[in-house]
């Protein structure tokens, strides 16, 4: 076989590669796919991500990182993800913050995120609601950061810089009661000067859900195509993915090219680092499937069998009960309904609930 037969990967090879970099085997207690965090978007989803992975919460963190959001990450690595995040100049700083209602304050770049993480650090000293720490720093900050809101007769900083200056704020994320509380994260470490470690971000991107392309490693990071480029990692390997270029990192090659099919069934909740990727053609084929599973409001868990989704999930509380119901996108194997008993309970369990019903549609 010639170097670039070798080199022509199909799609579920990818899938299978990725289903074991991501450890759904549940091969580990913390896996490393935790480089890249576990988005908890809904709340709670990434306690059933680290469930599905048969994984704990335990040295965990919730913090705003990646494009803003909420993710659950090792608190060791908190300090050098705050300096990888950290926008690379002005120009990446205000790509990243730029919306109609702050254009002309996003200009600011850099300073835009000092002021704002400066703010969050003086304002946060100990648990606080989310609505009275945006007050305040909303007064702290430049007025052209902030916005006229109607509705609450006020002015708001922008909520999309002010969750992304969180991490170089150094505050967590909780809920108190069904509101949300920012707390000074313990221990401490200092505001970021200079962005360093953005390159090994993107090929951490590259590890779990490559290959990839540097544009999917940019939505990812919630930055611009040019500045993935700027920090791409030299020591890559080039494949080729249903005809398009992609890369990942050279010695994972060898791991993709031996990939083989799981025997595994698992729940992932919304926003599961394995639906994580940016090539959502590659994982979801068919158009309304990927419609199903990435709904822009409720969007639903998904069925993974081996490495391909096979339908999707929704939860229902009642009582210390679990409703748990499979709409499946072909019918399902006994094993697979089986399998889908146990899951069911495992979901039901990182809900905090005794008991799980499950209904297969």
């Amino acid at each position: 076989m010639s170097g670039a037969d070798r080199n022509n990967v199909s799609r579920e090879r990818v899938l299978d590669y990725r289903a074991a970099a991501q450890q759904l085997d549940r091969s580990s207690a913390q896996p490393a796919v935790l480089e890249l965090g576990a988005q908890d978007t809904p709340s709670g989803s990434a306690r059933l991500a680290l469930a599905a992975r048969g994984a704990s919460a335990d040295g965990l963190e919730t913090v705003w990182t990646f494009r803003g959001a909420p993710h659950l990450h090792r608190r060791r690595d908190l300090p050098a993800l705050a300096t990888a995040l950290w926008p690379l100049d002005d120009a990446d700083a205000t790509a990243r913050i730029s919306t109609t209602v702050i254009k002309e304050g996003a200009k600011l770049g850099l300073e835009a995120f000092r002021a704002t993480a400066g703010a969050l650090r003086a304002v946060v000293t100990g648990p606080m609601a989310k609505g009275e720490v945006s007050r305040a720093v909303s007064a702290a900050v430049p007025p052209s950061l902030t916005f006229w809101c109607d509705p609450c007769g006020a002015r708001h900083i922008s909520g999309f810089l002010f969750q992304q200056a969180g991490l170089p704020g150094a505050v967590g994320v909780g809920r108190r009661q069904g509101t949300t509380t920012l707390s000074p994260l313990e221990p401490g470490y200092p505001m970021p000067t200079a962005a360093d470690g953005t390159g090994a971000l993107v090929r951490a991107y590259l590890r779990f859900l490559g290959p990839a392309t540097p544009a999917d490693a940019a939505k990812f990071l919630g930055i611009k195509p040019a500045v993935a480029r700027a920090v791409w990692p030299g020591d890559l390997a080039e494949v080729t993915v249903e005809g398009k270029r992609a890369w990942l990192p050279a010695e994972r090659l060898d791991a993709l090219l031996s990939a083989e099919r799981p025997d595994l069934v698992r729940l992932l909740p919304p926003g599961d680092p394995f639906l994580q990727a940016r090539d959502r053609w590659l994982l979801a084929p068919e158009k309304s499937h990927e419609k199903e599973i990435w709904r822009a409001m409720g969007a639903p868990g998904v069925l993974l069998v081996g490495s391909e989704p096979a339908g999707t999930w929704r939860a229902r509380a009642a009582g210390r009960r679990v409703d748990l119901t499979v709409t499946p996108f072909a019918r399902l194997t006994a094993a697979t309904r089986r399998a889908l008993e146990t899951e069911a309970a495992t979901v039901a369990g990182a809900r905090g609930a005794d008991e799980a019903r499950l209904h297969i549609a």
